[in-house]
Formats: structure tokens, C-alpha cells, sequence
């Protein structure tokens, strides 16, 4: 990385000395609204294959889903309580709110150019039709019409609106139909059906030629075929054998979402498991924060839902493109490798066939691992090992997301089953995740492991797996530290680190961690271990100030950074100081980002970009130079307050010279190179992309490791 240490040019503007001005931070919720913009930007990238360009347009509309429900509701909860509690840039609730709004009707007319412009019509290009039902045939009607009757009708359930029916629940984040009807008595009537999720969204049916007069949708036929119905479509279109003797006037789609941000208070829950299920279940009946509507809605039916609704005028957007877009992630199941990433195979370990165990591995060397282009299957494997192994005495693991099928779990159980001590610290408040892991707590303690669900007022976000083993020469630790979750799943297509160790002062303080996590100790120093919200922070500036030092004395501070988020106020100052005197300062950024680089007198050193490309940048990692003397960590934490205080993380120290090194020049160098999928960030918040420069080559880290990551027991080849 010799490239990047460069003494800076000394400063020549003059130094902001108020770092407290809001003027100098950008704000988070918009910042954001600029990584997902940047997830858009991939959705119109016609360089993707078409089915990845799909995908990401699903994702664009699923993260904003989250959104909505957790940072949306979060403001909103500060207007109604009338805490207006001030963003780090200085906005109140009500400003970021409207200029939220007006970033979002920005980002949807980019949507609809996106969607119907491009995608939709290279689709049917490609053979993957999405019919409007006035284009299908007259045989494909009837055999809509059998599977209506069939699968769809029993699972529907009109509900009336007028003096005699309270205005209906609407579920979060499924798509409804407004329906108007006109009875010969009553007159116009009014119904709201929702659209079950029991169902694919978007429903597969053969082509017309190949449907037969008494052929059942959904027991084989079509299966093959690549034309699709939205299923929305199906019940509009049948809506006379649900309100028989009833004409149908019109329907129209609408969709809301709920608030689903909820507090336990845990001093006070008995029992935390079944509060938190009373609270999962309380997510279908937050409140609304969002209302979105087919453009064909009419005012009168469009005043009665935002009327019984309560909602006001900036929480309803009206779109010209289909309603929960994030439903198009249906389609990438659809058997086309031309039109998706070539496959990845990862890089693995050591011989499968090899009987060598992993622990006589870790003993000889410490081992790094570079999800996904490193296989996650040792992560796995250790643990099962660690299982089977008669020396193997006891288990401690932190769980905070493990997915549906956990190998890991089952792993787990089966080392109780085998009668080592397991204990897991399994994190119930992981959000969106509390069902899964309420019912992994409840398999676990089956089976008599000793399941602890966090920390009183902490959410506990570490990775860490230590295997206690009896060997000839004493007891060893073995440590597995990540900055990922322990999801095999996920692993395919997040980018991750993992560490394998048998260093004993590393397993002196994750003993001290899981006693300070299981028990009453009040640990607040480890040895080599940062540990939140115990001082992460603390450290983090302490040796930012010392590369100010260093850049005073020599001239040659040098700070790099990988991380998701930078929104802790703390930390952008201390940075600032460091750029004020002139150290180069490299951030690595996927998402939000609070810090405005390349201000004369504040940041003019600091570079930012953000890499958003096939793999989720999930990886977190804090270089300091030292003047040669480098410190390198790796870790779960980003730099944002709810990390720093508010959440149990780890960030630990990779000290093998040889093997920091070879992170430094095959990992950081490759994404600070990257020229292609990297976008910079500008001072005023929005980001370029970058293209390569006079001579300079066209560089994409993500490529670069697909096609070269070896590992480093095979030496990859630097970039």
C-alpha cells in the first residue's frame, strides 16, 4: 500500500476551528437515501446481466421498506412526542422528513424510467413476459379462472366498509385491492381484499398453446414457462365470484407500511422471550408511516384511506409502476445462467479429503478467511468439529443472525448431545430476525445448552466462537472472531472476514467477554480486545490522535478505514483534527456517511467512497500506519453511536506481521484501487463515480478477487 502513504501537502487554508458547526456533517437519513441510490444506479447499469439488474431493483425497494419502518417511524415518533432532538447536520424531525420526501419523487421517476423504460421491455425480449390481463388469451383466462376458484378464492377475505363494518386492519407491507362495487340495493359499495402472501406474487402460466380445456394451474403445468401474472391481476379480474350478485365497478391497488421499531423495556419483562413475541406480533398494528397508491386511484377512494388512515399528505406517494417492486426478486429463480452473474466457487481452505483437523491447522498458524471468496464451510466446520471432538470440552459462541437452516446451530446441539458445556449468547432484539432465533432459543434449550438472550440495554452484535480443548500440553483456547454473522447463507453473498486463532492472551479475553456477557462480571479492560461499549471509541481516537502526532513529527500519518456507516460525531472530529494536520485518510464506506471529505481547512485529505456492486460490502476494518509500526483491526463495530454505546462489539488486532501485511497489500489495497464500481463521495454529499484516469488501467476490486483470490496459504497474486 506503499501508493497510498504519501505525506500530504502541507495545509494552506485555514483551519475550521468550531467542529461542532452543523454545517460541517452531512445527515444520515439522506446519506442513505444515497446508498440506496447507488443500489438503483446498479439496476441501470446495463453492463449487469438483465435477471441481477432485477434483483437489485428488488432490493432498492426492500431496503427502502426498512426504511420506512424504522427510520421513517423514528422521526415521526419524535414529532408526535415533541422530543425534536436535532440531526448531527442540524435538521429537525420535520425538515429531513420533507426533504426525505423530495429525494424519494426523485428516485421514482428514475424508477419508472428504470422499470418500464428498460427492464420491463428487455425482459419480454429475453422471453420472461409479465402479461397485463388484457394480453392474455382466452385459454389462459380459463385456466386463471380454475386456479382462482381452486387456490386463491378460499384464501380471500372481502371486508366491507360502511356504516355497519368499521373501517378494516390493513396488514404492513401487503398489496390491497380497493374495491368499489355497486349493489342494486345498497348502491356504491365499498371492500378492501388483501392480497395473501400464501401465494408467489408473481404466478407462473404456460403459454396458450399449451394449456388444455381441463388443465389445474399449480399441480406441474407451466412450471417451465416464463410468462407471469401478478397475482393482484388474478383476483381483480375474478372479483364477480366474490361479490356475487354485486357489479364491479372498479378496483384499485394500495399498499402501507407500519411502524415496526419497537422497545422492550427489558427491566421490567419477566420474560424476555414472550415479550418480544407479544412485540413481533404487535409489528402488523404499528402505526401507518407510509400509504402507496396505483395513480389510476381516484380522489374519492384516495381521501377515504388516507382519511381512516390518519395520515397526512407527505406519507402518501401515488407511483406509475407496480406496487412492491421488491417482489421482482420471484424472478431470479428463473433457470437463465446468460442472464445472471457467472457462478462464483469459492476458494477452499485446505484438501476436503485431508484428515487433518482444523484445530492442528489453527495451531500452526493463524488463519484469515475473505468471504465469499473464501468458502465459509471451515467456519462451519470448526464448530463441528468441535462437536465430535472427544477433547474438546466446551462451546461459547454469540448468535445474532443465523437464518432459517442453521448448520451451525445444529452443530451445536449436537456438541450438547455429545455432553461438551455449549453456551450461546443468542441476540433476540436482532431486528426482523426475532422469529428465528426465538425459536433457535427454544431448540437450543431443549437440548440443555445454556442459552443466554444479551446483555440488560445492549444488543449483542459480536462474532465470536471459542472452543475450549484439552490437549497434552493443557488447556487451549481456540477463537474463531469475525465481523459477520454466523449465516452460511448470507456468507455466499456478503463480503466478510474471518480469524482463526489460538493466541492465549485473544482467548484470556474472550473468556473475560463471555463471563462479562453470561455472568455479572464487569470486565472493562481487555489486553488485546476492543470491546463496546467499554471503549472502542476511546481507543479509535487515541490512536487517530497518535497518527496526528506522528504526521507532526514525520510527516507521514496515514489512517485507512473499511466500515458500512460513519455517523459517530466523535470520531468524524477526530478525523478532522487528523486532516487539519495534514495525515491522509483513506474511508471505505458502504452506506451512510456524516463526514464531508475534501473541505480546505477541515477534510481536504480525506478521500470517501463507496462500493456497491454483485457482493455486500460487509467486511469492517481500522489501519493506523504508526510510522511503520502498523496496527491493524478487524471487527463487528462501525463507527456510528448505537455501536459505540449501545451494542456489545469487538474489534481485535491482526499481529502477524506477515499475515497483516498480506491484508493490507491483497484486501485494502484491491478496494482503494477499485475505479469502476467505486463512487466518491463529494462535500455536498452526493457521489461520482470513478473512471480510470490518464494512463491508468480500469480496476473492480469484486472482479479482482473472483478471478484471483487464492487465499494466503497459496499466496494471491497482489493487484
Amino acid at each position: 500500500m506503499t501508493n497510498q502513504t504519501k505525506p500530504a501537502t502541507p495545509n494552506t487554508p485555514e483551519v475550521i476551528k468550531n467542529l461542532d458547526d452543523p454545517k460541517l456533517y452531512l445527515n444520515r437519513e439522506l446519506s442513505w437515501l444515497e446508498f440506496n441510490k447507488r443500489v438503483l444506479e446498479e439496476a441501470e447499469d446495463p453492463a449487469h446481466p438483465l435477471l441481477e439488474r432485477v434483483k437489485f431493483l428488488s432490493i432498492f425497494f426492500n431496503n427502502l421498506d426498512e426504511f420506512f419502518m424504522i427510520r421513517i417511524s423514528g422521526l415521526r415518533e419524535q414529532l408526535s412526542s415533541g422530543v425534536l432532538e436535532a440531526a448531527l447536520d442540524g435538521m429537525s424531525p420535520s425538515d429531513q422528513l420533507g426533504q426525505i420526501r423530495e429525494a424519494l419523487l426523485k428516485s421514482f421517476a428514475r424508477v419508472s424510467r428504470c422499470w418500464q423504460d428498460d427492464l420491463f421491455t428487455r425482459l419480454v425480449d429475453a422471453g420472461i413476459r409479465i402479461l397485463p390481463y388484457q394480453d392474455i388469451k382466452p385459454k389462459q383466462r380459463a385456466l386463471l379462472r380454475r386456479y382462482f376458484r381452486k387456490e386463491i378464492f378460499p384464501a380471500l377475505t372481502p371486508l366491507a366498509f360502511d356504516p355497519s363494518h368499521p373501517f378494516p386492519h390493513i396488514s404492513n407491507l401487503t398489496v390491497n385491492l380497493a374495491v368499489v362495487a355497486k349493489d342494486p340495493e345498497r348502491g356504491e359499495c365499498f371492500a378492501r381484499i388483501k392480497v395473501p402472501s400464501l401465494f408467489p406474487r408473481l404466478v407462473r402460466i404456460p403459454d396458450e398453446s399449451q394449456v388444455s380445456d381441463d388443465q389445474q394451474l399449480g399441480l406441474g403445468s407451466g412450471q417451465e414457462s416464463t410468462n407471469f401474472v401478478w397475482l393482484e391481476d388474478i383476483i381483480a379480474a375474478n372479483l364477480d365470484l366474490l361479490f356475487p350478485g354485486l357489479t364491479i365497478q372498479a378496483s384499485y391497488y394500495f399498499r402501507i407500511t407500519r411502524d415496526a421499531d419497537f422497545e422492550i423495556e427489558e427491566d421490567e419483562a419477566g420474560d424476555l422471550l414472550s415479550a418480544i413475541e407479544e412485540q413481533i406480533d404487535l409489528r402488523q398494528f404499528g402505526s401507518v408511516v407510509r400509504l402507496e397508491l396505483d395513480r389510476h386511484m381516484p380522489d374519492s377512494i384516495k381521501d377515504i384511506l388516507i382519511r381512516n388512515l390518519k395520515l397526512a399528505p407527505y406519507q402518501v406517494y401515488t407511483y406509475d409502476f407496480r406496487l412492491g417492486l421488491s417482489s421482482l426478486l420471484e424472478l431470479t429463480s428463473i433457470d437463465r445462467p446468460d442472464l445472471k452473474f457467472s457462478p462464483h466457487y469459492p476458494n477452499i481452505l485446505h484438501d476436503p479429503t485431508s484428515k487433518e483437523s482444523l484445530f492442528s491447522l489453527i495451531r500452526r498458524e493463524d488463519i484469515f478467511l475473505h468471504h465469499p471468496y473464501d468458502s465459509f464451510s471451515p467456519v462451519v466446520d470448526f464448530i463441528r468439529q468441535a462437536a465430535l471432538d472427544p477433547q474438546v470440552l466446551a462451546i461459547k459462541q454469540t448468535l445474532y443472525r443465523v437464518g432459517i437452516n442453521s448448520p451451525v446451530v445444529d452443530a451445536l446441539m449436537e456438541a450438547r448431545q455429545n455432553e461438551k458445556q455449549v453456551a450461546v449468547l443468542l441476540e433476540l432484539k436482532a431486528r426482523f430476525d426475532e422469529e428465528n432465533n426465538i425459536e433457535w432459543a427454544r431448540k437450543l434449550e431443549d437440548e440443555g445448552v445454556h442459552v443466554v438472550y444479551g446483555v440488560l440495554g445492549l444488543k449483542t452484535h459480536a462474532k465470536v466462537c471459542m472452543v475450549v480443548r484439552r490437549e497434552s500440553d493443557g488447556i487451549r483456547r481456540y477463537l474463531h472472531l469475525g465481523t459477520g454473522n454466523y449465516n452460511p447463507t448470507t456468507s455466499k453473498f456478503y463480503t466478510d472476514f474471518s480469524f482463526f486463532t489460538c493466541d492465549p492472551v485473544l482467548g484470556e479475553d474472550v473468556t473475560d467477554l463471555f463471563n462479562a456477557l453470561t455472568g455479572y462480571s464487569k470486565k472493562d479492560s481487555y489486553e488485546k480486545l476492543l470491546v463496546a461499549p467499554v471503549g472502542i471509541r476511546e481507543h479509535i481516537i487515541k490512536r487517530i490522535d497518535r497518527e496526528i502526532s506522528r504526521q507532526q513529527e514525520h510527516g507521514d500519518g496515514y489512517l485507512a478505514f473499511k466500515m458500512n456507516s460513519l455517523v459517530d460525531k466523535a470520531c468524524i472530529q477526530a478525523l478532522y483534527r487528523a486532516s487539519q494536520a495534514g495525515v491522509k485518510i483513506d474511508l471505505l464506506v458502504r452506506g451512510m456517511c456524516g463526514l464531508r471529505p475534501g473541505i480546505p481547512g477541515l477534510s481536504q485529505t480525506i478521500t470517501v467512497t463507496s462500493l456497491v456492486g454483485r457482493f455486500l460490502e460487509h467486511s469492517r476494518c481500522l489501519y493506523f500506519r504508526n510510522g511503520g509500526n502498523d496496527e491493524l483491526f478487524l471487527g463487528s463495530a462501525d463507527l456510528m453511536p448505537r455501536n459505540m454505546d449501545r451494542r456489545v462489539e469487538i474489534l481485535f488486532p491482526i499481529e502477524n506481521p506477515k499475515l497483516r501485511a498480506f491484508i493490507l497489500e491483497t484486501v485494502l489495497r484491491p478496494y482503494l484501487k477499485d475505479n469502476v464500481q467505486a463512487r466518491q463521495l463529494q462535500a455536498d454529499g452526493t457521489y461520482t463515480r470513478l473512471k480510470p484516469v490518464a494512463d491508468e488501467a480500469p480496476f473492480q476490486a469484486q472482479d479482482w478477487f473472483i478471478a484471483n483470490w487464492k487465499g494466503k496459504n497459496t499466496k494471491t497474486p497482489s493487484p
